[in-house]
């Protein structure tokens, strides 16, 4: 016997879920994204630290784990690999000897010109306009920080 959907099974419906279609698209974007970050010698999260530091460099771990919603679990095992591939250097705040501070290394700086051609080669990939991405990273951030408000982040 085929039991006739019911409103609740709709809402358990995979293909109704936010959270899924939010998943299986950041997947869809690091299958992008890997060839162009391996040209670089870099994981997906490795750029994203590298992007908060050209942005800007010099800042305390705890700024960039703040910045990227890494805890320092994730975030120092990902910093040591920087710092061995010579993109990065850790340094104790000479104000504060609990505090350590990320820097560019020379090698870092120039990787930024190498990592230009990068968000080009995704909004090709996207086949969207610049405002069309601007547009859904915007309603997905206002998700993110009204889903981080109800959990008083």
């Amino acid at each position: 016997m085929v039991r006739k959907p019911v409103a609740a099974d709709q809402a358990l419906s995979l293909d109704n879920q936010i959270c899924f279609a939010v998943y299986s698209t950041a997947h869809a974007f690091n299958r992008v994204y890997k060839p162009l970050l391996d040209r670089l010698g870099l994981t997906y999260p490795q750029y994203l630290v590298m992007l908060t530091l050209w942005e800007r460099d010099g800042v305390p771990v705890k700024d960039i784990g703040a910045r990227l919603f890494l805890d320092s679990g994730t975030l120092t095992p990902l910093l040591k690999r920087l710092e061995a591939a010579d993109l990065i250097k850790r340094t104790r705040s000479s104000e504060d000897e609990r505090q350590v501070l990320i820097a560019l290394t020379s090698k870092g700086h120039a990787l930024h010109d190498k990592a230009r051609s990068v968000p080009q080669s995704i909004l090709a990939a996207s086949d969207c306009t610049v405002g069309e991405l601007l547009a859904m990273k915007d309603e997905i951030v206002a998700l993110r920080d009204r889903l981080n408000a109800v959990l008083g982040e």
